[in-house]
């Protein structure tokens, strides 16, 4: 144990790391609830089961940590750039020498042990934006500085997707909540929202409405324009714009049903109409949405999830552990989870406001973009909100590169506010 007077205890956000060690612990226990068999009653420390397998991921989690805690903090500043480019040749390699796994070629197998360099490469890119946002005199208002920060997210996206990793790929879409905090022009992710949003409703309402209701809301914006700026130019950009949306719209469907795979397309399908195939591409969904709502409001007790037990629900100690979590402990155990990553994720934000460089600001505003992705993505996928694109929900997901790869990028964040505590402190 570290003493009384030792930096280490004394500088370290121990708030932080108490609400990591409650998802760790909640995590392992609903781990070993999912893969519980009646029959064989294993243990919980039993290593033939996932439970104890991710013991084990624990604790060589507690080395890297202890290890990233030691380490001088401009470690990570210095080395950010070649910690990426390693990254970036892991995931050319991995295309490759990679073993494939559910159809994703994305892991490289060693033994018994399989590693995901796409799950590390989030962390890489966070470091290499700050590396570069950290930069005098970087603007993203500037379109050179936007165009170097757009290349450093999406080189890893492409080799990630090229692995047919769609799920690890979307997650980077989570940096835009940093970029938007650093300066991105607000339009940007305007448009991105807007985008979204006209690919939903392409996919559900016919296109005639669609048009229809982009006519009006042009007609709409001319209206409340002031009349200096009803210009002949602006006129022909507004109608432009509509005439993309239309455009935009008209080729959702070309992409849906030409350019996604099929798999793709039936996890769109099924976010659209959930009652579609429920007993072929629905049943994923139909079986999480049964599993959590049988929870009801205390749930059915620890390891009485019949609807885990049976193997109704798939990937029940990965993707899909928070039906565990629903159908066991309800809407209160359920609500617990939930209010925890809110917990984690704001005192993560609050800290990164708090620190004293730049480049520990843009990491940490990094860190809590990618928890926050993966929290929204993974339990609204599992509810019926999102398609099921296949993401760990953090700390709580079995599986080794996943624990590694949050851990890691949440401890680099708490070593570098460590340092911004330490020099408050003198």
């Amino acid at each position: 144990m570290p003493r009384r007077n030792d930096p280490f205890a004394q500088n370290i956000d121990w708030i932080t790391v108490l609400l990591y060690l409650c998802c760790i612990g909640l995590g392992w226990v609903n781990v070993y609830a999912a893969v519980y068999s009646p029959e064989e009653q294993t243990s919980l420390f039993d290593m033939s089961t996932n439970s104890g397998k991710q013991l084990m991921w624990i604790g060589t989690t507690a080395i890297l940590i202890i290890c990233i805690l030691v380490i001088n903090h401009t470690f990570f500043d210095t080395f950010a750039f070649v910690f990426y480019g390693f990254m970036l040749l892991m995931l050319i390699l991995v295309l490759v020498a990679g073993t494939n796994i559910n159809g994703s070629r994305s892991w490289f197998k060693f033994g018994a042990v399989s590693i995901q360099p796409a799950e590390f490469a989030k962390v890489a890119t966070a470091l290499a934006l700050a590396k570069y946002l950290d930069v005098p005199g970087i603007n993203l208002m500037k379109r050179k500085d936007l165009l170097y920060v757009a290349g450093i997210v999406i080189l890893p996206c492409i080799l990630i997707l090229a692995s047919n990793e769609t799920g690890s790929t979307l997650v980077f879409a989570s940096f835009i909540i940093m970029l938007y905090r650093e300066g991105l022009p607000g339009w940007i992710p305007a448009a991105g929202i807007a985008a979204a949003g006209l690919f939903i409703f392409a996919l559900l309402f016919p296109k005639l409405y669609i048009f229809l209701g982009i006519v009006a809301l042009l007609l709409l914006i001319v209206l409340l324009m002031p009349r200096y700026n009803r210009s002949i130019p602006n006129l022909l950009a507004l109608g432009v714009l509509g005439i993309g949306m239309m455009v935009y719209v008209t080729g959702v469907d070309f992409f849906v049903n030409s350019v996604l795979q099929k798999h793709q397309r039936n996890r769109i399908k099924v976010l659209v109409d959930p009652t579609i195939d429920p007993l072929g591409v629905g049943w994923n969904v139909t079986q999480a949405k049964i599993a959590i709502g049988s929870g009801r409001l205390q749930g059915k007790g620890f390891l009485e999830g019949t609807q885990t037990k049976f193997d109704f629900v798939p990937e029940q100690s990965t993707d899909f552990i928070f039906c565990t979590i629903g159908e066991e402990h309800g809407f209160i155990g359920s609500l617990v989870v939930v209010v925890l990553f809110i917990a984690l994720i704001s005192r993560i934000v609050i800290l990164a406001e708090k620190q004293r460089t730049k480049f520990a600001r843009v990491y940490g505003y990094c860190v809590a973009g990618i928890i926050f992705f993966h929290v929204m993505i993974n339990i609204g996928m599992t509810i019926g909100l999102m398609p099921v694109i296949g993401i760990p929900l953090p700390f709580f997901s079995y599986g080794g590169s996943s624990l590694w790869s949050f851990s890691i990028l949440l401890f680099i964040f708490l070593k570098l506010d460590s340092r911004r505590t330490a020099l408050t402190r003198r």
